[in-house]
């Protein structure tokens, strides 16, 4: 392993604590807001709280999901063809999927430059927005380094098999 897929890994575990936080943090919040709304008295800004753990805890967790392939796919009619076959749809589907996703990226980061020039806070609690979407920007070009890993690896195996 190199150091390179070692720091990857380690982006991507750190993500990974940061996505389970966050996903637990939103169902305590809920819970505790539900027993609050039970006697009058919710908890102010849960559902802005609530938004944003969920937009962390996707972009936290794509990277690591994507390194155990524990996105859902389709794969019927592709199983029955043979590896390298399979092996070249795997690559060109990560292509599409690495430039989607570099692109999204890209214009995360740029929306989150925008929410900060501006300035722009949430509703109710006046949290800077921006922070949050730059920890997204964050998480998606760390998932996008871990598509480009995972096609240098399926190159490699193509390479293999010649």
């Amino acid at each position: 392993m190199t150091l390179f897929s070692k720091t990857l890994d380690k982006f991507s575990a750190i993500l990974k604590i940061i996505g389970c936080i966050a996903i637990t943090a939103m169902m305590v919040l809920t819970v505790f807001d539900v027993v609050g709304r039970f006697f009058k008295h919710p908890i102010f800004g849960s559902i802005e709280i609530i938004g944003f753990l969920a937009a962390i805890t996707v972009a936290a967790a794509l990277p690591y999901t994507h390194k155990v392939e524990g996105h859902v796919g389709v794969e019927i009619l592709v199983r029955l063809l043979p590896k390298k076959i399979q092996t070249g749809i795997k690559i060109i589907t990560q292509a599409l999927t690495l430039f989607l996703f570099c692109l999204i990226s890209w214009q995360m980061f740029l929306y989150a430059r925008e929410l900060d020039k501006t300035g722009e806070v949430s509703m109710n609690l006046h949290f800077p927005v921006h922070y949050l979407a730059y920890l997204i920007s964050f998480g998606l070009v760390i998932f996008s380094v871990t598509i480009l890993e995972t096609m240098i690896e399926n190159f490699m195996k193509l390479r293999e098999n010649k």
